[in-house]
């Protein structure tokens, strides 16, 4: 695979290509062991160049059901409760699904390293519990709540061909300055007031 020989951080495609479209295959061995390493190399590396805090496969065009999923996050404590936003150590994930635990949503701004350049308000599980196979093959399935939840879902949408913008509420959509200068708050309260959704 060509990608994987480039050596620097990937090209992200954006909206509009095909491959962010189309439900991505289940992976059963289309790369052996040390392209695959090679692969969530790229991946990782990738998503902390952009910087973002995931990456699923079919944002380098690549047609498979792998993401990784990092967020480093060391903020103010105070916004941090309120999002229920906590570091998530890196993982990756191969062939994953998530189901919603419980009735409970949460709404809140998220971007996508597909869709530069804005922000937009999703409802999403509160709780999701995620049914994956690791890298080296093994089943694994955890929960996830808040932050990390919206994390977990994005990227798992992001293989069933499928972005944040297909669930935005589409009056809360923001470009990034105005995001960063009106809307940057620990709750979408003052968003909501503004712009009316």
């Amino acid at each position: 695979m060509p990608l994987l020989e480039a050596g620097g951080p990937a090209p992200i495609v954006q909206l509009g290509h095909p491959a962010l479209r189309r439900r991505a295959v289940e992976f059963d061995g289309q790369l052996d062991d040390t392209e695959l390493a090679a692969l969530l190399e790229l991946m990782r590396r990738t998503m902390h160049d952009a910087p973002g805090v995931g990456l699923a496969a079919p944002q380098l065009g690549i047609p498979l059901r792998i993401a990784v999923l990092e967020d480093r996050f060391a903020g103010d404590p105070a916004v941090a409760t309120v999002r229920e936003r906590s570091p998530l150590p890196y993982f990756a994930v191969i062939n994953p699904r998530y189901t919603g635990v419980g009735p409970e949503t949460a709404l809140f701004y998220e971007g996508c390293l597909s869709f530069a350049g804005f922000q937009g308000v999703v409802e999403r599980h509160r709780t999701v519990r995620l049914d994956f196979q690791r890298p080296d093959g093994s089943s694994a399935s955890e929960e996830f709540t808040g932050w990390p939840a919206r994390i977990v879902q994005h990227e798992t949408d992001h293989l069933n061909g499928m972005l944040y913008l297909d669930k935005v509420l589409t009056r809360s959509l923001a470009g990034d300055a105005e995001y960063q200068d009106r809307w940057a708050q620990p709750d979408i309260g003052p968003a909501r007031d503004g712009l009316g959704f």
